[in-house]
Formats: C-alpha cells, structure tokens, sequence
C-alpha cells in the first residue's frame, strides 16, 4: 500500500506552502492509480509532486500530494538508446545510470535535481540554438488517468495525448513512466570567459549560434558579462579541470562568495551593488574537457526564486537592452546575474518555445525576498516581445493573456477537459493560468 505521511509541504525556495493536506507515496502504477480513483470518488484534487523545484503552484497540493519518491526507478535501456524510467527518478540518478552504460541525453539545463516528470511537464530545458528542451527527447509515457486508468502514450498510440502531454503541467493526468531517446555518451569542451554586455547585444545572434550549447550571465550593476561556450566532441578527448580549481570556482566563488553578497546585502543594502561588482570580476577565463553531464550541470547552493521569459530569437538584444536600460535607472539592488540561453523551435502545445527559435532571459533574486520591481519590470519589456513564462517559474500571466501567446492554447485545455472533466488534477495555480476546467 502506499505510504502516508505528514500533512505539511514546502517547496525547494520556501515561496509555496500547504498545510492540512494528505501525502501519499504509491509504488508501482496500480497503487498511483488507486490513490488517483480514491481521490476523485471523495471529489479531491489531487497534485503529483516531484523535488518541489518549480517556483510557481504548479505543484502545490490543495487536497492530496502524491509524491513518486518511491516510484523512482530505472526500467530499461535498449540497444537503441531508449530509456525508460519510473516517474519519480530525479535527473542527476538518470544522468549517472545513462553515463555507466556509455549513454547520455541530449542536452540538459543547468540543475538537476529535479525529477524526470516534474522537468519534462514544466518545460525545463537548457541552451543550444539547435537543440530542444528535454521534453523533445521524450518518445513515450503511461499517464495515469483521473479515471484510474494507464494510458500508453506514443506518437503512435494515443498520438494526440503524446503530442500535448509532453509538457502537461500534471494538469492531464499523473505521469508513471517515460521513455527519452538517449545517444551515446559525449563530451563538452567548456570555454568560459569575460564580456561586456553592450558587445553580446550587438553581436547577439552570431554569438548565441558560435558553438553547440552557448549562454551568457550578465551582472547587473556592471556591464559585466560571464560567457559559456559549450562544443560537443569525442569522450576520448576528456581534460577535467584539477580538483582544486573546480572547487575554487564552482563552491568558492559561484556559490560562497554569492552566499556572502546574499547575506551582506540583506543586512546592508547598499553593499549589494559593490560586492555585485566585486563578483562579476571573480571568475576568470577557463576551459576544460568533461562527460556531458558534468559540464550542464552546475551546483546551485544558494536559494532564490526565479522569473524567466521565452522570447523570440530576434527579439532577445532589444529586450536585454530596454532591461539594463530600466535597471540602470531604477535603483535596484541585484545580487543575482541575469541568465541568457538559446533553443530551437519545437511543436509542444504549451512549450514556451512552440512555433519559434527562442531567447530565455531568467532573472533570480534571493529566497525570501520580494522579487518587485525587478520581475515586474521583465515581464513588462518581455510581455512587448509576446513573451511565454517558464511555467515553473514566477510571473504573473493568467489564462486569457496566456491564450493570446499560445497559438496551440484551446488544443491543450480541450484535451483536459475530455481527460479531467470533473477537474481532480487542477489547483489554484492551474485554474489561473488554464482557466478553469469545463470554462
């Protein structure tokens, strides 16, 4: 049976909590479906949840939580590179058992700590101007159904769930497996350097389009700019950084030194603007050769919550110019640098990067602040380009205006409605951003 807990949830940032809620942790699909025909006999709602990573609601119980920690495990790898995993597995165990068998993934954002279903059915993705979010990896799933069913999902069986449940927000059922096309392992050379904004704006696009996976962190309170250049090549050219060095840069200065500014500037709000610029001269030029994986990921100690944007490609130098523009004469004090990645087009109903090549600009501040004027000025400027919200991330959008930026929108809620209709899958936060089911 599966196992009950305690009747209290907080998310990884702090910024979303339930209390008085029932937590249940099914292994296996027949004991997720149980839970699931349990729930909407009695008329609750119910929220699958993974490593609680996203920002927004999306995941916040209001009746039932159902957590797949104990549904968390490796099913198969094929001669082909499809792998198949159990829904609660988080990406950094998937990542290890892919790299002990001589596979890898596509490409990756830079945490992975979330689960397998939660970074799919939020739209996580990483950056390459090629290369797709992860839910482009996805070939196959069971998804559960609020009539307790298994639904086998492909782009052969169930063709119309598949092709909108890629990204699902868990708004049409709870995720149990899911099959990723895997390619054989590789590795990253990372190029790591210094840049001044004015120059990445300008030559934006050739920038972005120079390698395989490129990025860039701006530091605001300084023209300052932090690039990286990722180029796939052949394992057999690994050349890690030594130990020390990986250490100094990754623990000391992207994660102690930031830990430091955070703490300094909560006390004293007027040294956040010299420490920011203190730390955007930290990090030096650096390049190295590891697994794939390894160079994707980077560790993310401090606590924050986050906003970002998907624009059009083209749209990208203009928004991060109006936005160091309204910074510079707003005042605000930021200790956290903005992120800039690239994707390719897909055709995901609710991808922020459906129908067009796109442009993320993410903007952090520390956990337990109010974000303010700062995102509220992001979304604005990225709301002039029909900006898409990460839908894990904070924003402040709602059905109606969502409709208008998803040209697959209606696609998406009819399907739900036909899946859901009594509505045991929605929350708060799904009712905001969908509308609510049958509306």
């Amino acid at each position: 049976m599966a196992g009950t807990g305690t009747d209290r949830w907080r998310n990884w940032a702090g910024n979303q909590a339930a209390t008085g809620i029932e937590i249940v942790h099914p292994a296996g699909p027949e004991e997720i479906a149980a839970e699931v025909r349990s729930a909407c006999d009695a008329g609750r709602r119910v929220r699958p949840i993974g490593s609680g990573h996203s920002f927004t609601g999306v995941g916040r119980p209001e009746d039932v939580q159902l957590g797949l920690d104990r549904h968390a495990s490796l099913v198969d790898v094929d001669a082909s590179g499809l792998v198949t995993v159990e829904a609660g597995m988080p990406l950094h165990r998937l990542n290890a058992e892919l790299a002990a068998r001589g596979w890898a993934l596509t490409n990756l954002g830079d945490i992975d700590r979330q689960t397998v279903s939660g970074a799919l059915s939020t739209g996580t993705h990483g950056t390459g101007a090629q290369f797709g979010g992860l839910a482009t990896q996805l070939r196959g799933f069971e998804l559960v159904t609020a009539e307790g069913k298994v639904l086998r999902c492909s782009a052969t069986e169930n063709a119309d769930v598949f092709a909108a449940g890629r990204i699902g927000l868990g708004a049409l059922g709870v995720l149990s497996t899911l099959t990723l096309q895997a390619e054989p392992a590789f590795a990253l050379r990372a190029e790591e350097g210094p840049a001044r904004l004015r120059a990445l704006i300008e030559g934006f696009d050739e920038f972005m389009t120079s390698t395989d996976h490129v990025e860039f962190y701006w530091f605001p309170h300084t023209d300052r700019c932090l690039t990286k250049r990722n180029t796939r090549v052949s394992m057999d050219e690994l050349a890690p950084l030594a130990r020390w060095r990986a250490v100094w840069d990754d623990e000391i200065l992207s994660n102690a030194v930031l830990a430091g500014v955070v703490a300094a500037g909560r006390r004293v709000p007027a040294l956040v603007e010299p420490l920011a610029r203190l730390s955007a001269r930290a990090l030096g030029p650096r390049t190295w050769t590891d697994a794939s994986h390894s160079v994707f990921v980077s560790r993310r100690r401090v606590r924050f919550q986050e906003m970002e944007y998907a624009v059009p490609r083209e749209d990208a130098p203009a928004v991060l110019a109006e936005l160091h523009r309204v910074h510079e004469a707003g005042g605000w004090r930021v200790p956290f640098p903005v992120e800039v990645r690239v994707a390719a087009a897909d055709d995901i109903p609710l991808s922020t990067a459906t129908g067009r090549e796109t442009a993320y600009i993410a903007a952090h501040v520390p956990a337990g602040t109010d974000p303010g004027p700062w995102f509220a000025a992001l979304e604005s400027i990225a709301g002039e380009a029909h900006g898409r919200p990460h839908w894990g991330k904070l924003h402040g959008l709602d059905a109606a205006t969502l409709r208008d930026r998803y040209p697959r929108f209606d696609e998406f809620t009819a399907l739900r409605d036909r899946l859901d209709p009594a509505g045991t899958f929605t929350n708060a936060y799904l009712d905001l951003v969908l509308g609510p089911v049958g509306g």
